[in-house]
Order: C-alpha cells, then sequence, then structure tokens
C-alpha cells in the first residue's frame, strides 16, 4: 500500500507513533533520579511536535469533503476537510489562495496537497494547504441534491401547497433541542413581541442518528395534541453534517403533511435545508421565525385601539338616526286640547250660520241637532282616537328608551376603560368589566368568552 492512497491511515499511525515515543521521552526524564529533569513548557512542547510532523511528513496529498469554509477578513482561508470517519482542520494563507482555480464551498470534494502541522498557540493539528484543487461534488451534498430534485418533482414544495399560519395563534410550539441556543433566542423574542401567546416546547435532538425520528416523533406529538396554532422547526448554524437531521426525507414528508403550519428556521442565512422547501414558510434564523410566528403586542393593541374608535364612531351615529327618529314622531303628535278647539270653533261658525238662517227654523234647528250630535260623535270619535294614538307614541317613546331596554333585561357592558363593548374579541381574561343594569350596576371579572 503506497503513501500517497492511504494519508489519513498513515497520519494516524504516524501521530500515535510520535505521540508514544515523546511521551516515553518526557515520562523517562521525570523519573530517572540520577538526572535533573529536563522539563518542557507548553510552548516548547508544541514547538518540537509541529517540528517532528513537518520533518516526518513533509508534503502529502489527501482528498476529502469540505465541511465548514470561512474565509476571514484577513483573507486567509480557514475549512474543515473530511471523510466517512475523520476530520481534519486546515488552513490556506492569502498568498497562496493566488493560485488557486477556485473558491471552495461546502459540500465540495477537493484535492490539496498540505504541509502537515501544529497550531501552536492553540495545540491544535492542522494542515497548511499549499494546493486546492477540486475533485467533484462531495456524497452529503448529492444526497441533498438528489432528495430536493425528487421531492420537488412530486410538488412537495409547491407554494398551492403552504399553509397560510394564524394571525393570532393561540399558542405556538417550537420544536428544538432544550440546550440550544436557537430555543434561548426563539424564547426571547416571543417575551418580547407576544408576552400574551404561550409556548409549547417539543423537545428533540437536533443533531445526530437518532435526530431525524425525534424530530418525527415531536412533529406527531404536537399534531395529535392540537394545543398550538402553528410550530417553530428551528436550530443554530452548524455544518452540512450537522444540519443532516433536517433533510431526513422521512421528516420532510411528514412536514407536508402536518394539519398545522410550520415555520422553518434552521441554522443562519446561508443554510439550507430540505426542511426550508417543505416547510410552509422559511425563515432565515430561529430569530426571523418567531418574529414571522406572531404579530408583535404593540401591533395588535393599535387593532385594538381603531377597532374600539369604530365601535364608538358606529353608536354614536346610531343614537343620531333614533334622536333624529324621535323628533319626528314628536312633530306629527297634536294635542287633543287643539283638535278640540279646532271643533268648537267649527261649531262656533255653524251657530253664525244657524242665527243668520230665517226660513225654514224647524228645519234648520232640526239638521242644526244632528249636526250637533254628529259633532259630539266626532269629538269623541276624534278624542278617543288621538288618545289612543297617542298611547302607542308613547308607548313607542318608552320602548324606545334606554331604560326601557335595560329593564326589558338588557345590559350596557364597559371595559376597564368604560367603552361600550359589542363584541367578545375586546376583552380577554381577567378583564374587569362594568354592567348597568336598570337598576344597579355590577362588576365583573371575565372568566371565558366565546366568540
Amino acid at each position: 500500500m503506497s503513501f500517497h492512497k492511504t494519508p489519513n491511515l498513515l497520519l494516524a499511525g504516524s501521530v500515535d507513533r510520535l505521540w508514544a515515543e515523546s511521551h516515553m521521552t518526557i515520562e523517562s526524564r521525570v523519573t530517572d533520579d540520577t538526572t535533573a529533569p529536563d522539563i518542557l513548557t507548553v510552548s516548547e512542547l508544541n514547538r518540537q511536535v509541529a517540528q517532528s510532523l513537518e520533518n516526518e511528513f513533509g508534503l502529502v496529498w489527501l482528498t476529502g469533503e469540505v465541511s465548514t469554509f470561512t474565509r476571514a477578513s484577513s483573507g486567509h482561508l480557514y475549512l474543515t476537510l473530511k471523510d466517512a470517519s475523520a476530520s481534519v482542520r486546515a488552513v490556506m494563507f492569502r498568498g497562496r489562495l493566488a493560485y488557486c482555480e477556485f473558491q471552495p464551498s461546502v459540500g465540495d470534494q477537493v484535492q490539496i496537497k498540505a504541509r502537515v502541522g501544529l497550531y501552536e498557540p492553540r495545540g491544535d493539528f492542522q494542515l497548511n494547504i499549499q494546493t486546492l484543487r477540486r475533485a467533484g461534488r462531495g456524497t452529503l451534498y448529492e444526497q441533498f441534491l438528489l432528495l430536493k430534485e425528487r421531492l420537488q418533482a412530486e410538488g412537495l414544495f409547491d407554494l398551492a401547497n403552504k399553509r397560510p399560519l394564524s394571525e393570532h395563534p393561540k399558542a405556538i410550539g417550537v420544536i428544538t433541542s432544550l440546550g440550544a441556543a436557537a430555543l434561548h433566542d426563539v424564547l426571547t423574542t416571543l417575551a418580547r413581541r407576544a408576552p400574551h401567546v404561550p409556548v409549547i416546547i417539543y423537545p428533540s435532538l437536533v443533531q445526530g442518528l437518532s435526530a431525524p425520528l425525534e424530530l418525527r416523533r415531536a412533529l406527531a406529538a404536537a399534531n395529535s395534541r392540537q394545543e398550538v396554532d402553528t410550530l417553530l422547526l428551528v436550530r443554530g448554524g452548524g455544518s452540512l453534517e450537522d444540519l443532516w437531521a433536517f433533510n431526513d426525507e422521512g421528516l420532510a414528508r411528514d412536514i407536508a403533511s402536518s394539519a398545522l403550519p410550520v415555520v422553518a428556521g434552521v441554522g443562519h442565512e446561508s443554510d439550507i435545508s430540505i426542511a426550508d422547501f417543505v416547510a410552509d414558510l422559511r425563515a432565515p434564523t430561529p430569530t426571523a421565525a418567531a418574529e414571522l410566528a406572531c404579530l408583535p403586542r404593540q401591533a395588535l393593541l393599535d387593532q385594538i385601539r381603531v377597532l374600539s374608535l369604530n365601535s364608538q364612531q358606529i353608536v354614536m351615529r346610531k343614537l343620531e338616526r333614533l334622536a333624529q327618529r324621535l323628533d319626528r314622531t314628536g312633530y306629527g303628535l297634536v294635542s287633543p286640547s287643539q283638535r278640540l278647539e279646532q271643533r268648537w270653533q267649527a261649531l262656533a261658525l255653524l251657530s253664525k250660520r244657524l242665527e243668520h238662517a230665517v226660513p225654514d227654523i224647524e228645519r234648520l234647528e232640526d239638521q242644526l241637532k244632528r249636526r250637533s250630535q254628529s259633532l259630539t260623535r266626532l269629538m269623541s270619535d276624534a278624542f278617543t282616537s288621538q288618545r289612543n294614538r297617542l298611547a302607542l307614541q308613547h308607548s313607542q317613546l318608552e320602548t324606545l328608551a334606554p331604560a326601557a331596554t335595560l329593564a326589558r333585561g338588557f345590559a350596557i357592558v364597559r371595559g376597564s376603560d368604560g367603552v361600550i363593548l359589542t363584541d367578545a374579541a375586546q376583552v380577554k381574561s381577567s378583564d374587569l368589566l362594568s354592567i348597568d343594569l336598570a337598576k344597579g350596576q355590577l362588576k365583573a371579572t371575565v372568566v371565558s368568552k366565546t366568540p
């Protein structure tokens, strides 16, 4: 087996041998009672190990998949190479990058020529890259692309299948690890934006072999219990393999079939997972996922203020219309004395005409008598009719009066700010209410409400 075909195996064996030799040398110095011990400082030890690694291996070629990648402000390139069972850190300084044919990204399969060394200030084993070239896409990234293409062809990413989020969620669920920094970020954001919304945590691992199954179980539990309106699936950033649980096909299909809308906030803004594509809404970070899940409390208070103002205006307009209707009804009323006065005037006119009627006095007297009787009946009928009409209008006025409405069992309910309430959505549990009855006033506390 040649050196270049098995660099990782030879590298691991040589380091073990070098460490054993160094360990034996230091131990012999410490336990030798005949000579003064040659005690090394940490810096001296790291320097000797670094020199030994460079002398032992020199330049080596190796291949691996880029799992992390960072370009510092200094221009130096820091990355981590991995294979199926191991990983190693590497650095490529800015001067060597000028000869590099491409800039790698996470998931790239690369080949490097590097010096084996040690970063002495921390004692970290690392490779100093001299040459970097492309070797094809990494296995994990290829799996990601294949699964993404297949699920997209099945329609799991279609916008038509996305469920809308509740504008006013009764509760928000969070699926993540209890020890994750993402959970702290989400809870802090929700407490600041919507302290009135309860948060229920469905704990799960977010990394490792068992993480996909635990994430699926947490999602199933949330759908079974139906105690939240929106689910946040979150975790912090990491390498491709760190986030691999969120590329699980089973988890993707569970998210697509979830009865609850799911907001995915996995990693940082540049991190993309299958869960992001299949979720109902993708957030660039866990904090952003919390912000998308609910309206801020101040916006809700503004909405309530607008609704309250509109309600007051509606009530005032209705009262104004009723007042005008009452005025019009009052204008149509004529007092019985006025009607009687009109009849007496008519009778007086007839009397004068009778006095001037000389011929056929008896006929006129008889006619006068009949007319007098008719007039009496008319006055009586008119009086009765007007009295009945007055009684009816009086009854209508009493019916329209607020006091009469209260007497029939109705009540006027005001909130703690004195505003008349017309909708159960204007109050929340534990609010103090004032209730005006026909006789007296009550103070009440909201225990529950029904829309």
